[in-house]
């Protein structure tokens, strides 16, 4: 997908007018009409800050990744001394045959708390 689709997409997801997005720029709505139709495209600030507020990554906005979250999701803690990009690090890192025993582990923990939620909620 390209630029302008992906911000035109965000902007009717969260449901609001190219007037609202423009405002939170500082920029004219022609501006965010450019954007979204692929005849301009933002400074590096407007950048950073489309994916400030949509709360995405800026290589999703960009259509390089399907992976929305941004990257300080990727340094939050999952334990004490464990964060999401060493999650991620090491199962790059894993062998074909443990990353299948990871997903089919993954798998488990899923069937697991849907299991609980269920059950218990």
């Amino acid at each position: 997908m390209e630029f302008g689709n992906i911000i035109s997409a965000l902007r009717a997801e969260r449901g609001i007018y190219q007037k609202e997005l423009a405002d939170y720029l500082n920029v004219s709505i022609g501006t965010v009409s450019n954007y979204e139709q692929g005849i301009h495209s933002p400074d590096l600030d407007t950048l950073c800050r489309l994916a400030d507020y949509y709360e995405v990554s800026i290589d999703y906005l960009l259509g390089r990744t399907d992976i929305r979250s941004p990257i300080e999701t990727w340094n939050r803690p999952l334990t004490e001394n464990y964060t999401i990009a060493d999650l991620l690090n090491t199962t790059l890192r894993l062998d074909r045959a443990s990353a299948r025993s990871l997903v089919e582990y993954l798998d488990l923990l899923r069937l697991k708390q849907t299991h609980r939620e269920t059950f218990e909620g």
